[in-house]
């Protein structure tokens, strides 16, 4: 028997004998309850179909589909960064940013959507919005804000994957503890609190967040 088919054999009898609690390891040990499983593999395509049928979010990954956690808090976090990096980018005509059903494709048969991002048109082919509803692109930041349901090895897989597709930072936002952990590779980060401020360094020049503003998002009342 040849090496090769030998090697053939193999990763057949691994693929067969891989079990439920495998897969979950492998994409990060999320809640089986976000875990679509029809149909599989999944595509690009069911992505789309499921947003356009059921207006829900899902990531690709490995051939599975893995529903996007987020919560209203969350979401109120991320609009405000998104806002507050849009106000700075768009007059400097420094790239675009999308929102929390931004889909992008880090590689083949990988789907990320990032809470915020901001791509910066040197990373953008063309120098162009492009028109594929999910397009080939890394994040040049990448915005991540904790949900309930989000895993500490779910958001390690999402930072090595978004630091090998070419992202230059990502920020993971935790509302509970109210910190702001900047990942500037896969290994180096550094945490912020509310008594800090985010500044954009050498991939944001100029940029300046105060966290105690953003968190203080979460404590709004009425006027009355």
């Amino acid at each position: 028997m040849s090496i090769a088919v030998a090697t053939a054999r193999k990763t057949k009898a691994d693929a067969r004998t891989e079990t439920l609690a495998d897969v979950l390891r492998k994409l990060g040990d999320v809640p089986t309850s976000r875990i679509r499983m029809h149909p599989f593999p999944a595509t690009e395509k069911d992505v789309l179909a499921i947003e356009a049928t059921e207006n829900r979010l899902f990531e690709l990954v490995d051939g599975v589909l893995v529903e996007k956690a987020m919560g209203f808090r969350e979401s109120l976090l991320a609009m405000a960064i998104g806002e507050c990096l849009r106000v700075f980018v768009k007059p400097r005509k420094l790239g675009i940013v999308a929102g929390a059903d931004g889909m992008l494709k880090l590689s083949v048969g990988l789907v990320r959507i990032p809470d915020v991002s901001f791509v910066s048109w040197k990373d953008i082919p063309g120098g162009k919005v492009p028109k594929e509803p999910i397009p080939m692109l890394a994040p040049t930041v990448a915005v991540e804000v904790l949900s309930e349901s989000n895993t500490p090895a779910e958001i390690k897989r999402k930072r090595h994957e978004y630091f090998k597709a070419g992202t230059s930072q990502m920020w993971v936002v935790d509302p509970k503890k109210r910190i702001m952990v900047v990942w500037t590779s896969v290994k180096k980060s550094f945490e912020l609190t509310e008594d800090d401020t985010l500044d954009g360094g050498n991939v944001l020049p100029g940029f300046k967040l105060a966290l105690r503003d953003l968190f203080a998002e979460l404590d709004e009342e009425s006027p009355r």
